[in-house]
C-alpha cells in the first residue's frame, strides 16, 4: 500500500489529463516495475555480482587461454568474437532467472491473489514483471560489456541494431520465464528449463563459434535454434559480422515476442497455475 501511495503521488501531475482507467493502469504498472527493480537492487550481491564474476571467468578462460590457440575468426580476435555472444548469454540467463524466481515467489507467497482480485488488467501484471526482468538483464549486459573492455577493444558497428537486439532478446526470455513460472508448482520446476533446455540452446547458439564451421547436417540443425539468431544479430550490431541475415533474425525475434506474449496473456487470463 505504501508503494502504491508513493507511485500515485509521483505520477499525479503527469497523468492529470488522462482517463481514470488509464491513469490507474499506469500507476499499477509503475508500482510493479518499481518493486521489481528495487528487489534487484536490494539484493545486488545476488543479482548483479555473480553474473559479473562468471563472465569474467569466461573471458579469462575462453578469451585469453583458449582464444590464443584458436586464432582470429571472421577477421576479429577470438576474444572480440565471443564478447557479443557472452553479453547476450548474460542478458538471456538473467532475464529468465529474474522473472521465474520473482513471479513464482509471488505465487508461493500467495499475494498473487491480491493482483487477481484487483481491477488490474492482465497486460499490466505481465508488463510490470517483464519490465523488471528486462531492466535487470540489460543492466547485466552493460556490466559484462564494460568488463569485456578490460580484455579487448571494441568498436560498435551498428548501435541501433545492438540495442534493439538486446532489448528483444531480453523481452523474449522474460516472457518465456514468466510462462515457466506460471506452470511451476514447486521451486524445482523453475530450474528444469534453464538446466535442460536453456543452457544447451545457449551453448549451441553460436556464442563461442561460427556455425559456418559446422558441417551438414549440424549447421542446418543449428538454424532451428532461436538463440542463434539473437546472438548473431547482436554480434552484427557490435562487430558488423553475422552467420545469418539480420532481417531474418529480426523476423524470428519479433515472432517469438508476439507468440510468447499472447500465450502468457492467455495463461494469465485463464489463471493457469494461479487459482487453486
Amino acid at each position: 500500500m505504501n508503494d502504491l501511495k508513493i507511485a500515485t503521488d509521483t505520477q499525479a501531475s503527469a497523468t492529470t489529463h488522462m482517463p481514470p482507467r488509464m491513469r490507474a493502469n499506469l500507476v499499477a504498472l509503475y508500482t510493479i516495475t518499481r518493486r521489481e527493480v528495487r528487489r534487484v537492487l536490494r539484493i545486488w550481491t545476488q543479482t548483479l555480482v555473480p553474473p559479473a564474476i562468471t563472465m569474467t571467468l569466461y573471458f579469462v578462460i575462453f578469451g585469453k587461454i583458449i582464444g590464443s590457440r584458436v586464432g582470429p575468426m571472421h577477421g576479429f580476435s577470438y576474444m572480440q568474437y565471443i564478447v557479443p555472444g557472452l553479453v547476450m548469454m548474460s542478458i538471456i540467463n538473467n532475464c529468465y532467472a529474474n522473472i521465474t524466481s520473482s513471479f513464482f515467489g509471488t505465487k508461493f507467497g500467495r499475494y498473487v491473489e491480491e493482483m487477481l482480485a484487483s481491477p488490474m488488467p492482465s497486460w499490466v501484471v505481465l508488463s510490470g514483471y517483464v519490465a523488471g526482468a528486462v531492466l535487470r538483464g540489460l543492466l547485466i549486459g552493460v556490466i559484462v560489456l564494460g568488463i569485456a573492455l578490460f580484455f579487448t577493444s571494441l568498436h560498435v558497428a551498428h548501435p541501433l541494431i545492438a540495442v534493439t537486439t538486446g532489448l528483444l532478446g531480453a523481452v523474449i526470455f522474460s516472457l518465456a520465464g514468466f510462462i515457466n513460472a506460471m506452470f511451476a508448482k514447486r521451486f524445482d520446476d523453475i530450474a528444469i528449463v534453464p538446466t535442460f533446455v536453456l543452457a544447451p540452446l545457449t551453448y549451441l547458439g553460436g556464442v563461442f563459434y561460427s556455425v559456418n564451421l559446422l558441417g551438414s547436417p549440424w549447421r542446418e540443425a543449428s538454424l532451428a535454434n532461436p538463440i542463434l539468431y539473437m546472438v548473431n544479430a547482436f554480434r552484427f550490431g557490435i562487430l558488423g559480422v553475422s552467420d545469418v541475415p539480420v532481417w531474418i533474425a529480426y523476423v524470428v525475434m519479433l515472432a517469438f515476442v508476439f507468440a510468447l506474449g499472447a500465450f502468457a496473456l492467455w495463461l494469465l487470463n485463464r489463471g493457469v497455475g494461479l487459482r487453486s
